[in-house]
């Protein structure tokens, strides 16, 4: 049997999907959470603060009081009942808040005295203290069964008589206090929580529903409702006013790209359908009236060949300004002789200039050279060239002008037309740009050429602009860089011929 292996598919992983959830509550439980953990962590090192301070406290009472009853004691020359040495015990022991218990070697209880009801309390005491003792003459405070904190050491009077002094401190009023504190943090955490809850109420009111606000007006937006207004003069958080302020600056630019897209449309099917009707109508001209006649025949067939030629410019121009936008083509650079360029670009409407009386003239510094893309450079030429003919005025003169600056080369083409009204100069370089006049077929291009110029210069980071002035015509200018000392790839041998100012 042939050995085979069967591999377990791979379950797709799954993806992270977002939750919503309730600002809100999430503020409450944040605030609360943190409030809490707050009050644990200072009731924790509160406790263990007043603990270890008790204690330092403790064991330096019990020897600064063994230290005071080891003076009164040794100045005495032997301890008989005294109420005078008993008066100033007792008087220690409740300055310094300890219990104080002094014995005899042999066991007699000189202070406090022995009570029979507590003899055995007081004997196991003394053998306590007895066998901590052993052969030294103190012992440093320490913890005792019973949670206390106790003392002991040996003392001698003037005539050599030695005795055992034990000194205890209690922690009953520790753990009482303990057990207030603990108390008090609770009841402090109550109100800690209550105040988180009121706290996260308002930082709502004054964050999460703005927010909230904006997301929803931002929803309306997806949904295509570019009217929604997202400004609003209650939100007080500067960062949200900020966000509403973004976003309704992006609402009008997102409404503006669609009324353009829309009116490209519109535009677009407009320039197709006219040379296809055209050419659908004089295709028909042709078979049904002059077929047999060669003049009207060649006349029909030159409208279709024009008109194919308009739509041939479209659509080359739309793909043009697709590939500009998408910046799939790159050109090479080189240095060339812009001066020689601009003439033969001009040369190119001499069809205008000879047949409908248009006058273009030139001034143009000669040996002007420039490094960027050549063939879009010619490309922006022709265009405002050709956008200079189909808007001058109705003298039909253009002037084309090239002149050398400081650190560039200046092109500018200069009209007579109506002008560009100032509202509108940043919109005439959009596609379709119609000067809030209906759309029009133009003499020449496609509509589509200051689109592509913008694109082009934006592209490759070259200065341009338009002076205008309402009745008195307009002037598009370019920056081309010069070279900076580069040398140009291959001299021209002949220059085109110069047009006739």
């Amino acid at each position: 049997m042939p050995a085979y292996s069967e591999k377990k598919a791979k379950k797709p992983k799954r993806k992270f999907q977002p939750r919503s959830f309730n600002l809100n509550l999430i503020l409450w439980v944040s605030f609360s959470v943190f409030t809490i953990v707050v009050i644990v962590f200072f009731a924790v090192v509160q406790n263990v603060q007043i603990g270890f301070q008790y204690r330092e406290q403790a064991q330096r009472e019990l020897r600064d009081a063994g230290e005071e009853i080891k003076a009164t004691v040794s100045g005495s020359i032997e301890l008989l009942p005294d109420d005078s040495l008993s008066r100033r015990l007792l008087a220690i022991a409740n300055r310094y808040n300890v219990s104080v218990y002094l014995f005899t070697i042999d066991g007699r209880y000189v202070f406090p005295e022995d009570p029979v009801d507590e003899a055995d309390d007081y004997y196991a005491i003394y053998e306590e203290v007895r066998s901590l003792m052993g052969e030294g003459d103190y012992v440093s405070p320490y913890d005792t069964d019973d949670g206390s904190y106790a003392y002991a050491m040996k003392l001698e009077t003037l005539v050599g008589s030695e005795f055992y002094l034990y000194l205890n401190s209690s922690t009953a009023h520790v753990a009482r206090a303990m057990s207030e504190m603990g108390w008090l943090s609770l009841i402090t955490g109550l109100f800690a929580v209550a105040l988180a809850f009121v706290v996260s109420g308002l930082v709502s009111m004054v964050i999460t529903k703005p927010i909230s606000e904006v997301a929803e007006k931002a929803k309306e937006l997806a949904r295509g409702n570019y009217e929604v207004t997202f400004e609003s003069e209650t939100y007080a958080c500067l960062e949200v006013k900020e966000l509403s302020e973004s976003l309704s600056h992006a609402s009008a630019e997102i409404s503006k790209a669609d009324k353009m897209q829309k009116e490209l449309i519109a535009n677009v099917s407009h320039d197709f359908k006219t040379p296809l009707t055209m050419i659908k109508a004089y295709a028909s001209m042709i078979i049904e009236i002059s077929g047999d006649d060669k003049t009207k025949r060649e006349k029909h067939a030159q409208v279709i060949i024009d008109e194919a030629d308009r739509l041939a410019a479209l659509v080359g121009d739309v793909l043009d300004l697709s590939k500009l936008q998408a910046g799939i083509e790159q050109e090479e650079f080189s240095v060339f002789n812009l001066s020689e360029d601009i003439y033969a670009v001009t040369n190119r409407f001499d069809f205008y200039v000879e047949t409908e009386g248009y006058v273009i003239k030139t001034d143009i510094d000669d040996d002007l050279y420039t490094f960027a893309a050549r063939g879009r450079v010619e490309q922006v030429l022709y265009n405002l060239i050709g956008n200079a003919i189909n808007y001058t005025g109705a003298d039909k003169c253009i002037l084309v002008r090239l002149k050398k600056g400081k650190d560039c080369s200046r092109f500018e083409v200069i009209d007579t037309g109506k002008g560009i009204p100032q509202e509108e100069i940043d919109t005439i370089w959009d596609r379709y740009y119609r000067s809030n006049e209906a759309h029009k077929r133009l003499k020449r291009g496609t509509g589509l050429g200051l689109s592509i110029v913008k694109s082009i210069l934006q592209k490759y980071g070259i200065r341009f602009g338009v002076k205008s002035e309402v009745g008195k015509g307009s002037c598009f200018w370019v920056d081309f860089p010069l070279p900076n000392g580069r040398e140009p790839q291959a001299k021209q041998t002949q220059a085109p011929a110069k047009p006739l100012n």
